[in-house]
Formats: structure tokens, sequence, C-alpha cells
């Protein structure tokens, strides 16, 4: 049987219509507007939330880069620093340095943390004692030395890169955080990627170990929250550093030092939709913003579009070593 429109079916049509529209536009809009108002104006929560002055600050890979901008950073505030990284000369040149800058006290193991072994991890408990840590910064990470295949990917390097990124975080973490739930505060901050937010070709193992942090770190927000514990994965995009091997800034590539103040000035502001992911750096934030509400993080344009990127970082770097083959 034909179903026949008259004009007033029409009107209410276009009326129901324009207004669901409108709703979505609205919507969109104030999400827009939320987005901008984290990233460019609500403050973070303070760290003196998670502790006073004097209690501890423990930070991995904490000799170079991110890491140790972190440190300084943190004692600047006033925070006691127990650094643990590889090198015992860089680590002990650190202490010094900030035990005279900030009147702190400061202690330092020298851990490599790709050969997970169970005396090291005693080590860490030992240091930490009866401590007051409210603070842990993840920050240790391994990655590629330059965009390779997964299949021709040397065996070790993806073991390296599983073991310090993910079995080392968890291990410190453990080692960590029974402290802070008996005093019921603490703060855990984990060093995240792009390459975990959106599959990376060419650095699949790296980008994988970055994804189960960005997951294991939402999960363990929701258990420790009770506990008084804020946890936080820390998104970022390249930083001037000895891992990413850019050395100059430009509008989306920082250094150390103003990446390490937007994390702390934006504990607890999430633009995403990811629980638990802070994109402290502003310029990181409308990247990441724009390619989840889009792109699409894991779309096939964005995913072929990382590949096409890294083939070409990867043929850069092949071209670099053969000419400084040629000058040896």
């Amino acid at each position: 049987m034909a179903v026949s429109f008259d004009a007033n079916h029409v009107r209410l049509a276009k009326t129901l219509l324009a207004y669901f529209g409108g709703a979505f536009v609205l919507y969109c809009l104030l999400r827009l507007l939320t987005a901008i108002f984290a990233i460019f104006i609500q403050p973070g929560k303070s760290l003196s939330k998670f502790g006073p002055k004097g209690s501890w600050a423990v930070v991995t890979g904490a000799s170079d880069g991110i890491g140790k901008e972190f440190v300084y950073q943190l004692a600047a505030k006033g925070f006691n620093i127990l650094l643990i990284s590889r090198t015992a000369s860089k680590l002990e040149e650190i202490s010094k340095d900030l035990e005279a800058k900030y009147k702190i006290q400061t202690e330092y193991l020298p851990i490599d943390f790709a050969q997970n072994l169970d005396e090291d991890y005693k080590k860490i408990a030992t240091r930490i004692g009866v401590k007051d840590v409210s603070i842990l910064v993840n920050n240790v990470g391994k990655s590629y030395d330059m965009p390779t295949q997964f299949l021709i990917t040397d065996e070790t390097l993806i073991q390296d890169i599983i073991t310090v990124n993910c079995t080392a975080t968890l291990r410190v973490t453990k080692a960590v955080v029974p402290g802070m739930v008996a005093r019921k505060r603490g703060l855990i901050l984990t060093m995240g990627s792009f390459a975990g937010l959106t599959p990376t070709p060419l650095l699949a193992a790296y980008s994988g170990s970055k994804a189960f942090l960005t997951s294991w770190s939402a999960a363990l927000a929701c258990e420790l929250q009770p506990h008084g514990i804020h946890v936080d994965l820390i998104q970022s995009y390249l930083v001037t550093s000895a891992m990413s091997k850019v050395r100059r800034t430009s509008l989306t590539i920082p250094n150390p030092k103003a990446f390490v103040k937007a994390t702390l000035g934006k504990i607890g502001v999430y633009v995403g939709n990811t629980a638990g992911v802070v994109t402290p750096y502003w310029s990181h934030a409308v990247m990441a913003w724009a390619l989840e509400n889009l792109a699409g993080l894991g779309s096939a344009t964005v995913v072929k579009t990382n590949k096409t990127m890294h083939e070409d970082i990867r043929r850069r770097s092949l071209k670099k070593q053969e000419r400084e083959a040629k000058k040896q």
C-alpha cells in the first residue's frame, strides 16, 4: 500500500532535521570549545596535592633529555630525588649539581633495565625503603635507531624495547605503589608517545609497547584512584632528545625544558577521549585532537600516512649512513 506524505508531514520532517542538525552542530562546537579551554587555559593539579616539599620523586631514565629535565624541575620545587639510569658517572654529576643548586637530598642507582635483573629491582625497593615517595616518573624508554620493517628488526632490539618500555615500567611502579597506597596520596607519570596513539609502521614494536602503556596506565589509574593516587599517561609527539634524534626546536617540537614545564602544569587535564591520557604541550594537544576527531586515530589513511613518513625517514637515514661510511 502506498504511503502519501502531505505538506504537514514534510514540514515536520524538516523541523526535526533542523533540530537534530542544530543539536549536532552545538555538540561539536561545545567539544571544540572544551578542547580549546583545556589546551590553552585550564590549569593542572598542583604538585603539592601529592606530597609536601621534602618528600621524594623517583625518576627513571634520569640522566638525559626529558628525564633529566624532570629531575631538575622537580628539585626546583623542593622534592628530593632518587635518580635511576644506566650511567653512574652522569647520575653522580647530576646528583651533586642538584644538591648544590637546590639544597635537597639525592640518591642514585645505575641500572640497565634491558637486563631485567631481579637484584636490580631489589636494590630499587631497598632504596625506596620507608622514603615518602610522592611522585614517580616512568620515563625510561627504548626505541629504534631508525625506522625499520618488523621482519628485519633485530631480535635483541625487539626484546629490549619490550623489556625497557613495558616490563621495567611495571616493575618499578610495583615497587613504589605500596608506599603511596599506605599514605593515601601520590602521583605516577608514565611517558607515552604518538606512536602509541596511532599505529606506526616501521616502528611496530615501539608503537605496540607505547599502546600497551596507554591501556595499562588507564587501568591502573582506575584501580588506584580510591587510594588517593593520581595516574597520567603523558602523551608526546617529538621532543628534541637523544632518543628522537631531533636537534632543532619548532612549533611542534619543543625542547625537554618546555615540554616538562608544560607537563607539570597540565596534570589531570584531558583533551581526548582516552581515560588518563594527558597531552600537555599545546601543539601536540592540537594535533592529537585533530587526529582523534577529524582523521580517526586508527584509520587506514592515518596509518598509511604514518608508513609513508617513516619510509622517508628511513631512506634519509640510510643515505646519511652511506655518506658517513665514505668519509671513513
